[in-house]
């Protein structure tokens, strides 16, 4: 017998903290239908965080496969793939995941990431793959974790977004976006922290700086269901 062809490949687990069937709350495919993998553990601790839970390494969930999300995937009918955390890219072998969803050519994978993990090893897996990266501001408490060489690296498909907690925080954020070029590279997203800003106040911080081809979002999901609740 060909030792070949009865070789069996071993699957890795994830530690999935949540997974479930929403609509998109921002970002590019916000409104729309995706299925949310949520992997356990975090490097950054932000102060306006609202997945600390999901973040440390005894965080409740399930080991699951690829496989085994994949298939979860596909039985939903759901099209768009979005793999969050914490900070998604910090799982091991998750590369190996990010291949078992992509090479199904009808789905739409979306990997939300914190801006501090390099995107180079992750950038030549084919597929339907976008980054929806999270550059975070000083109001954050962790600016300086950011990868600054990550931006060079953001294709068409991707977006950065900046989650602001005041001017200072929108001052800085413009000044990244005007010095990268970050408009002409993908899409670029400010989005309110949610009950700190008011979010009319940005409106007039763009308008009168005239950021174009920058857009405001806030969280759909926030809106629809308590800004507390799980598995929206």
């Amino acid at each position: 017998m060909d030792p070949a062809k009865t070789e069996v490949t071993e699957l890795s687990k994830f530690h999935v903290t949540e997974r479930f069937v929403s609509i998109n709350g921002e970002a590019r495919r916000a409104g729309e239908l995706a299925c949310f993998i949520r992997l356990a553990g975090c490097n950054l601790h932000c102060n306006y965080c609202d997945t600390r839970w999901s973040c440390v390494p005894d965080a409740p969930g399930e080991q699951l496969t690829e496989d085994e999300l994949y298939d979860w995937v596909r039985a939903s009918g759901v099209k768009n793939v979005t793999l969050t955390g914490g900070e998604p890219l910090l799982a091991v072998d998750v590369h190996r995941l990010i291949r078992r969803l992509a090479e199904d050519d009808r789905l739409r994978i979306e990997i939300e990431t914190n801006g501090s993990v390099a995107l180079d090893p992750f950038l030549d897996i084919p597929g339907e793959i976008s980054f929806t990266m999270d550059m975070k501001c000083p109001g954050s408490g962790m600016a300086e974790y950011g990868i600054r060489r990550n931006l060079s690296l953001l294709r068409p498909t991707d977006t950065v977004k900046y989650v602001v907690s005041d001017t200072a925080d929108l001052d800085w954020m413009r000044e990244q976006v005007e010095e990268e070029h970050l408009t002409g590279k993908c899409a670029v997203y400010i989005s309110p922290v949610f009950g700190r800003i008011d979010p009319k106040g940005i409106v007039e911080y763009m308008r009168l700086h005239e950021m174009n081809d920058i857009k405001l979002q806030l969280q759909l999901h926030k809106f629809i269901w308590a800004p507390t609740q799980r598995g929206v």
